[in-house]
């Protein structure tokens, strides 16, 4: 019966993560939000450092405020803008892709998706919203780098550039050779923001919000969704493939767009409007020792392991899983392709899910506040700093880590002692 699971599970996912890890648009999605990364993750420790709790009872009100005023431009220049990181990282990489000149591809995507931008503020023209260039113009960048690299790769590869003669600095004959392809694709831009103006959305960005953007963030602020994610993160990892990267791809623009929703509410002191964001996803499943919560088994190991086998990669997992990096038990326990343990690899996250959706949704802890905890952050810390420094959220990892360890004791159990039985006739024989 496992065989035949297995096997269907096999033939039927594999080729579907083999072409979504191989997809062009994807990858170079992926690695657009790795190049911002380290930004967010900036602007991210300024906002926590900024709301330390009980800050503002220990000073005057006065000095509170000049204290947040001095540390805002931390994050409104980095995590306020992602948006503008993330495209420029998608059109550079794409353009890569193609073997043609990256950073061309990458400001060719900046100046197409600002031309297409709104630039009216309360009734100022020439002012872009900042808004804009965060969460609600995160669709609009994404599609529109996309279609930006391909048009500056269509160009180049018609050839329709300017040749300069021999001798010319290598830096300036590239800036001379892009031009034509960049007039021509920005162009196309701005042909295409005039005739939005004519239409009842006004702009192209009010038409991807309304149409692509809002519908897909509800839908993937949803606890389904979510768990339908978590699954396929799980199953990708069982066999051989990074769930992690895989899924991302699909689900960071909904859940980076969520989670810039709820800074914006924590940095102006209003209610969090979502529960599922980037960071519901990353503290609260990934940030527990890696995908799958694996922490959790290397706990367990040290509590009932009886197996030399066990033993040892316990306390070679160990240091690496404090720091959320599992691969010593993906590939050592292994969980790769080990139908002992399929079981509590999909059931525990699953339910570790909808307990944290739940004991937020109720208000019995604070959701996430927007802020990107790095992902090394160990277990507990990570949890109280990306809930805004609220106790809770640690102490709702550490049920979570429970609740996991729970769930792998009777499976666990079993492999150590499958595992320590095949050890002893060893030594007998």
């Amino acid at each position: 019966m496992n065989g035949k699971f297995m096997e269907m599970l096999e033939n039927f996912l594999l080729p579907i993560a083999d072409k979504l890890n191989n997809n062009r648009y994807l990858s170079a999605l992926r690695d657009g939000f790795m190049v911002a990364l380290p930004l967010i993750i900036f602007g991210s420790i300024f906002v926590v450092i900024a709301n330390f709790p009980f800050l503002d009872s220990m000073i005057s009100e006065e000095a509170y405020k000049a204290y947040q005023n001095a540390l805002g431009p931390a994050s409104a220049a980095t995590l306020s803008i992602m948006g503008l990181f993330v495209i420029v990282g998608i059109g550079y990489k794409l353009t890569e892709y193609y073997e043609g000149e990256a950073i061309y591809g990458g400001v060719v995507a900046l100046a197409a998706f600002l031309i297409l931008t709104p630039q009216v503020l309360e009734g100022v023209s020439g002012v872009i919203p900042t808004a804009s260039l965060g969460a609600q113009g995160m669709f609009l960048g994404i599609f529109t780098a996309f279609i930006s690299a391909e048009l500056y790769r269509f160009f180049v590869q018609k050839d329709w550039t300017i040749k300069m003669p021999a001798g010319v600095p290598g830096a300036v004959s590239k800036s001379f050779s892009a031009l034509i392809p960049i007039t021509l694709t920005l162009s196309i831009f701005l042909i295409v923001r005039i005739l939005f103006s004519y239409t009842n959305f006004e702009t192209v960005q009010n038409f991807i919000y309304t149409i692509i953007q809002q519908p897909l963030t509800e839908l993937g602020s949803g606890l389904p969704a979510t768990i339908v994610a978590v699954l396929l993160i799980q199953v990708f990892w069982f066999f051989g493939l990074h769930g992690q990267i895989i899924v991302n791809s699909v689900f960071d623009p909904i859940w980076y767009a969520l989670n810039d929703q709820n800074l914006s509410a924590f940095q102006a002191g209003t209610e969090l409007p979502n529960i599922v964001t980037k960071q519901f996803v990353d503290s609260f499943l990934v940030g527990m020792g890696g995908s799958g919560m694996t922490l959790a088994v290397i706990i367990l190991i040290f509590l009932i392991g009886r197996s030399r086998q066990l033993k040892e990669l316990g306390k070679l997992g160990a240091p690496a899983g404090v720091f959320n990096v599992n691969e010593p038990i993906i590939f050592g326990l292994p969980i790769i392709m080990n139908p002992l343990i399929i079981i509590p690899w999909l059931v525990a996250p699953v339910v570790v899910t909808i307990i944290t959706y739940f004991a937020m949704s109720t208000g019995l802890v604070p959701p996430p506040a927007g802020v990107i905890v790095p992902w090394t952050t160990p277990v507990i810390l990570n949890g109280f700093l990306a809930t805004g420094n609220a106790w809770q959220g640690g102490v709702l990892q550490a049920v979570n880590l429970v609740i996991v360890i729970a769930i792998w004791w009777p499976f666990l159990k079993i492999m150590d002692k499958s595992y320590y039985e095949k050890e002893t006739k060893v030594k007998k024989s």
